[in-house]
């Protein structure tokens, strides 16, 4: 299994989407956000994705040189079309413009249509914490999951996400577990899943990764995780007159846009009390959760965000394992479009990073 430094493996994989005709800052930006997944140990939106990328531009499924545009904008709302472009490009501009409204509106609601997978949600959210404000990001996807007491999928894994100024981080699926982790598995060689991830085409729960792929997710917590899916899927595709559902395509399926919405919340926490105070109270609330005695089986009391940041800190130190089936798929990519492999014989020692 290779172990690469972040800012070696985004050199990688700016070579390769810039060989697939995709405009530098658009490729940096991609890749940046595929190896900050990666760096805290998010692997299923980390670089396994961009191999499913170059597939959507070179069948012509998503447009490297689309830039979306602006649609309305009134008050504290703003909606955007992103004309079918890369995600993160969007997803980029869209996190710009809720920043700026709500610097002078005190909230900035952005929502998108006609958009592409944009990796993880925290890494949008976390543009907005770190300017100060509370970020919101939801999405709906390809549809994987059944509602509630259903065996026919109809709902994306659609993610929540919400970072603020201080210790805490929420970024998760409306499943049990992201559709990447199941295709990680598959893609890395492993016949098996942990049980409670996935049902098989009949709606039965399976530990099968293959069963997993020709089946379903299961929603997390059941009724709970089906609510907050459709939930995702009104204030993104309805809200933006974007597709859902099944009219949503998918980033390993070929021949179709994917279609996807998002949703970008920006509150000014200066609004309401100044961001250092903001940050201290939620640090202050953090300790309290911390305080309580672990329960049987567990060494301590984690809150969201501590596992990914603890493995960051990690993998920016000893350099980020990329499963054996991940590189080879990078690698055909590379070769394919014609960009060398990068030489991993030499010393490891962890270059600057420019990851964020």
């Amino acid at each position: 299994m290779p172990l690469i430094f972040g800012p070696e493996l985004i050199r990688f994989c700016e070579q390769i989407l810039i060989a697939a005709s995709v405009p530098a800052d658009t490729a940096s930006l991609v890749a940046t956000s595929l190896v900050a997944a990666n760096l805290r140990a998010v692997d299923s939106h980390g670089v396994q994705l961009l191999p499913y990328y170059v597939e959507q531009l070179e069948w012509g499924d998503m447009d490297a040189q689309a830039r979306g545009r602006v649609i309305s904008e009134s008050g504290s709302c703003l909606l955007y079309d992103g004309a079918n472009g890369i995600g993160q490009q969007i997803a980029d501009t869209c996190c710009h413009h809720a920043i700026r409204i709500a610097r002078a509106q005190g909230m900035g609601l952005v929502v998108a249509r006609e958009s592409n997978h944009f990796g993880a949600a925290a890494f949008w959210a976390q543009k907005m914490s770190a300017a100060g404000q509370i970020g919101i990001v939801m999405c709906n996807a390809s549809s994987l999951v059944p509602p509630w007491q259903g065996k026919q999928p109809r709902l994306g894994t659609n993610p929540l996400c919400m970072a603020v100024p201080g210790p805490w981080l929420l970024d998760m699926a409306t499943t049990t577990v992201a559709a990447g982790k199941i295709y990680k598995a598959m893609i890395n060689g492993q016949e098996t899943i942990p049980p409670g991830w996935a049902m098989d085409a009949e709606g039965v729960p399976t530990t099968s990764t293959q069963a997993a792929l020709k089946g379903l997710l299961m929603p997390l917590g059941g009724y709970k995780g089906s609510g907050l899916a459709m939930m995702a899927e009104i204030l993104c595709a309805v809200l933006g007159g974007g597709a859902f559902c099944d009219e949503v395509g998918g980033i390993r399926k070929r021949g179709r846009p994917l279609r996807v919405s998002q949703m970008f919340l920006a509150i000014d926490v200066a609004r309401f009390l100044p961001v250092e105070e903001f940050a201290a109270r939620v640090g202050h609330l953090v300790a309290i959760m911390k305080s309580t005695p672990p329960a049987p089986g567990y060494d301590e009391v984690l809150v969201a965000g501590d596992p990914e940041w603890r493995a960051e800190a990690e993998r920016r130190r000893e350099g980020i394992p990329v499963g054996d089936g991940t590189w080879e798929m990078l690698l055909a990519a590379a070769g394919r479009l014609g960009v060398p492999a990068p030489d991993l014989s030499g010393p490891a020692s962890p270059p600057a990073s420019r990851v964020q």
